[in-house]
């Protein structure tokens, strides 16, 4: 009986069939190794990033929806504008409308979604409010916001029924302006806006009835429940705080925040 160290090893791995090379590191390398791992486990990308096609006006075919994105944690806005890019990068037309939101005095900079939007073909964006924040210390008369906020919601009215307007089963102009229509309308702030009674919402619930069926409207903000849109929202997703370092006297960040 032969001992332990004369027994032949036998490098084939027994899951796949596949010979697997010795661990010598004279005859390969660690990433040698884990490129045969990858390969051996059919490892889709192998980290390398996918292709990219050139964006050209395109239609959705499944848009429609009316998304509400509420709650006292950091990412409203953030998730509604990934989606955004997201159906931007497919070629629909995408417009952003903010409310009450022109900065705040720790933002000392333009905003860096507003450099990207510009670089974005297809996607456009536009602020109803002015440097500061509803209910902050900035300076801004209440009578401003309100007036900003009204503003704001007529401006929304019309980008909804210019996009009831258009043809919403079809390719939309990717430089055309938004009152062409648009596939996707993002009202940022809107819900805050309601929330403070800046907008009555009623009159929001009037501009939900009035979207057409192909729009897909996207509303954010307020630490409150939408409950007045509730029947008529198809999603609703509640942002809530774990923690946030602006409890910690954090100040707006610049690349996170703005």
């Amino acid at each position: 009986m032969p001992d332990d160290h004369d027994v032949e090893s036998d490098d084939t791995d027994e899951t796949n069939g596949t010979d697997v090379p010795d661990d010598d590191e004279s005859s390969t390398t660690a990433e040698d190794r884990q490129d045969l791992r990858s390969r051996q486990a059919g490892t889709p990308g192998k980290g390398r990033a996918p292709e990219a096609r050139s964006i050209e006006a395109s239609a959705p075919e499944e848009f429609g929806l009316l998304q509400l994105w509420w709650g006292d944690g950091k990412g409203k806005t953030t998730a509604a504008m990934g989606m955004g890019f997201r159906a931007a990068g497919h070629g629909y037309r995408v417009h952003m409308l903010q409310f009450l939101k022109g900065g705040a005095s720790s933002v000392e900079d333009v905003r860096g979604e507003y450099n990207a939007i510009a670089a974005m073909p297809g996607f456009t964006y536009e602020n109803s409010g002015h440097y500061g924040w509803h209910a902050l210390p900035d300076e801004s008369e209440d009578d401003d916001h309100a007036a900003s906020a009204r503003g704001g919601f007529e401006r929304a009215c019309e980008l909804t029924d210019a996009a009831g307007n258009a043809d919403l089963s079809s390719p939309i102009v990717l430089d055309g302006p938004p009152e062409d229509g648009v596939h996707m309308l993002i009202l940022d702030e809107l819900l805050y806006a309601a929330n403070r009674e800046l907008i009555d919402p009623e009159r929001v619930v009037e501009l939900i009835a009035s979207k057409p069926d192909g729009l897909e409207l996207v509303a954010t903000g307020g630490h409150s429940a939408p409950d007045y849109l509730t029947e008529h929202a198809d999603l609703i997703t509640e942002v809530e705080k774990g923690k946030h370092p602006i409890d910690a006297g954090q100040r707006a960040r610049k690349g996170t925040e703005y």
